[in-house]
């Protein structure tokens, strides 16, 4: 391994300390610990520690095709020593800031697309809904006028002609009405009997069916 490639390990290990712990901050900022279960934050551990030996190896491997020294380790520790010391609190700041300007976009989003888009929406479907209850409303009651109009009229109607058919009825020849009176009985009577049969066939032929 030549001077220039140990130099540049050192320098990209620094970085990739420094870089592990900006990560690490911003890991234990999402993570929420307390609020977690233990078995989520084990899981969540594991993943972070591997995604991060990933991660170094893969820049190491990029550097020095690989090859593990002892100094890479103080190398690691010194950038994640010096991120600790020197830019945590900027960074913790910085993360803040991005965070909340996130959360604030959200928001802004979120009540400009319920101002613009949800409250219209539903505002238009309640307006169309009252307007169809409103209307049906009004077809029923109309309905409901036009049927009972037409029940008091034909009352009328039959009324009326209750009254010319009794009128008719007393200017008719005694003889005549003993003749309609005598066909009605005799119509009346073959109905009942065309009854009383047919019920009568009804019961024997459920008798045979049980």
């Amino acid at each position: 391994m030549t001077l220039s490639t140990q130099f540049l390990t050192m320098v990209s290990m620094i970085g990739m300390g420094s870089l592990f712990g900006a990560m690490f901050d911003t890991y234990q900022r999402f993570l929420k610990r307390p609020k977690r279960k233990a078995w989520i934050v084990f899981i969540n551990d594991l993943l972070f520690w591997a995604i991060q030996a990933l991660l170094i190896f893969y820049i190491l491997f990029l550097v020095n095709k690989g090859e593990i020294r002892f100094y890479i380790f103080l190398a690691l520790i010194c950038g994640f020593a010096a991120y600790q010391s020197l830019l945590q609190g900027i960074y913790l700041r910085l993360l803040e800031g991005v965070i909340q300007i996130f959360i604030y976009t959200y928001r802004f989003i979120k009540k400009s697309l319920q101002l613009l888009i949800y409250k219209p929406v539903v505002g238009l479907i309640q307006l169309i809904s009252v307007i169809v209850l409103a209307f049906g409303k009004g077809l029923w009651t109309l309905v409901k006028f036009i049927f009972q109009a037409f029940q008091f009229i034909m009352k009328i109607i039959l009324g009326i002609l209750e009254k010319i058919f009794l009128i008719l009825w007393g200017l008719l020849p005694k003889g005549l009405k003993n003749s309609v009176e005598k066909l009605y009985n005799r119509i009346a009577g073959n109905s009942k009997k065309i009854t009383n049969y047919m019920i009568n066939w009804l019961s024997k032929w459920k008798k045979r069916k049980e």
